[in-house]
Parts: C-alpha cells; structure tokens; sequence
C-alpha cells in the first residue's frame, strides 16, 4: 500500500500560515494589542506619553481605516470583518501579510510536496488568503464576544455613577478607566469625542453600527430617548443592563442546549472530507478506475454541491437568533 502524506502537509502548511499571522501582528505591535489587558490599549498609550488628542487620532484612523478600503480589489473581502476585529494593521500592512504568507505557503509546497506548478500556486493562494480570512474572522469573533459580556457590567458602573452625582460623559470616562479593552479603549474614545462637542447618542451609534452590536444599539436609543424626553438616565440604563444580562444569559443557554446540534453539524460536513482526505494517504490509486471516465468529474462536483448545501443548512438550523 503506498501512502501519500500530501493533504497532510496541506494541513500543516496552513496551520503554520495561521500562526505565522498572529505572530506577525504581536511582533509588530507588541503584547499590548491583545484584547482584554488589564490596561486598556487608550490608557497605555496615555502612559507612555502621548497626548489624548494624539492618542485619539490613532484610534479614529485605526477605526476607520478598514472601513474607507473596502473598494480596495481582494482586500473587500476582509474589510468588514477587519473593522469589526478593528485590527491595528493597516490595509496595506494586511494585504502585504496576505502576499507574504501565499509566497511563504508557495514555498513550503514546493519543497515539502511534489505538486506541479498550477496546484501549488492555487493551493498557495488558498492557503495563504484562506489563513488570513480565518484569522481576521476568529479576531472579530472574540473581540465582539468580549465585548458582549463586558457591557452589562459597563452599563452597572455607569448606573452606579451616575447614582453618585456624576453627568453622562464623566461616567463614560469612568468605564473606560475601569474596563479593558476591546470595549474600555471605545468608551474612552467617545468620552473623548464628548469632551470635544459630539453628541454621546450619535458617538455610542456610530459605534453600535461599526462593530454591529445590538445590545450597543439599545443603549444608543435609551441614551438619546432620555436625552429628548428627559426621565433617570440611571434607572433607565438599570433596567437595560438587566435586559442586556439577561439576553446574554439566554444566549448562551441556546448556545449550550445547540451544542450537540452544532458539533453534529460540523462532523457530518467535515467527515466526507476527512475520508477523502484518509482514502487518498492509505490507497492513493483508489479512484484510479474511475477517474478516467466521463462520469467522474460530474459526480465529484454533484457531491460538492451537497456537501455546500448540507454545511449552509446545518448552520441555519442552529443559527437561533437571541
């Protein structure tokens, strides 16, 4: 029986390729750009010295960067997910790591594997645009998750100060003192941007639309609802604190009840593929037969499409909206 170690090695690469990228982004831009630091990323840029009008253009470019390259070919893929994950590399910088890392997979193909020529340039533009996407999606992912969990407490600290006498914009700039990022640096920033005349409901929407947060959205409404119709901003945002932690805790419950759904899901579209995978190291002429006739082809893409088809329905089946 000949082995063939091929879509291992495939596997590896890309491995590689997406721990290259994390490690690309903290050699650049040090420990301090991982999210939930004791030490927010606004305030360590304070303590190092620079000014807040300084630290607050940093942050405004770093926020919209992503959003004003989305007309940028190739790269519009990633730009939503890259502000969302509101990443400190800059477009140019990421699709300059997205060519590094297709002309370093190209490479580790060429010397770990016997593929001719068009395979390993495909293979090295999947692999390396593949990683890349994958890292930026898992970035969102967590920053918008903490995010999520650190706004209720947000919200309660903001009560308890307004409670004590503090105006709005002086709470704000309480939790963002007191909370770490992702969400204490975006608090800053609008406590910032209050402090120069903008409008706390249109500063704390843009932000809700930016990192596309509905629990964000909610304290955006009740904040300018309040403002127009007047009322206790502080039991107001009590009672939307105990909404928000209560969605969480709903959230999750559907998330834990899911779980087996989800994983079922996740087994029954990666198993064909891990067969395939498996047929072709332990029996690499296994298809030798059949892969010459005219009904291969035709086949092979019919299961694709199934396979396409079962992933997109098994995500709708547990995508619960909360």
């Amino acid at each position: 029986m000949q082995l063939s170690i091929e879509p291992l090695i495939y596997i590896a690469i890309f491995a590689a390729v997406y721990l290259i990228i994390g490690g690309i982004y903290v050699l650049v831009f040090g420990k301090s750009i991982k999210l939930n630091n004791r030490v927010n990323r606004r305030l360590a840029l304070m303590e190092k010295g620079q000014s807040r009008d300084d630290v607050m253009a940093q942050l405004r470019k770093e926020m919209s960067q992503h959003d004003k390259a989305k007309s940028i070919p190739l790269y519009s893929l990633l730009a939503e997910k890259a502000q969302k994950a509101n990443l400190a590399f800059t477009p140019g910088m990421l699709i300059g790591v997205m060519v590094f890392v297709v002309f370093l997979s190209f490479v580790l193909l060429t010397v770990f594997t016997a593929a001719g020529g068009p395979i390993r340039i495909l293979m090295s533009l999947a692999i390396g645009i593949g990683g890349v996407y994958f890292w930026v999606n898992k970035k969102a992912k967590e920053r918008l998750s903490l995010m999520e969990e650190q706004l209720p407490d947000a919200i309660e600290l903001m009560v308890r100060s307004l409670r004590v006498g503090h105006p709005l914009n002086s709470a704000i700039a309480i939790v963002s003192k007191e909370v770490a990022d992702p969400l204490g640096s975006e608090m800053g920033f609008i406590a910032d941007e209050a402090a120069y005349g903008r409008d706390v409901p249109e500063a704390l929407r843009a932000l809700a639309e930016r990192v596309g947060l509905q629990d964000l959205r909610f304290l955006a409404v009740a904040v300018a609802i309040q403002q127009k119709s007047g009322g206790n901003l502080a039991e107001i945002l009590e009672g939307l604190s105990k909404v928000v932690r209560a969605r969480f805790k709903l959230f999750r419950k559907v998330k834990a009840i899911t779980a087996e759904a989800r994983w079922s899901g996740v087994f029954l579209s990666a198993f064909p593929v891990l067969a395939a995978v498996g047929i072709n190291v332990m029996k690499p002429d296994y298809y030798s037969e059949v892969k010459e006739t005219a009904y291969f082809i035709p086949a092979a893409a019919v299961v694709v499409v199934f396979l396409i088809v079962n992933v997109i329905f098994m995500r709708m089946m547990v995508n619960i909206k909360v």
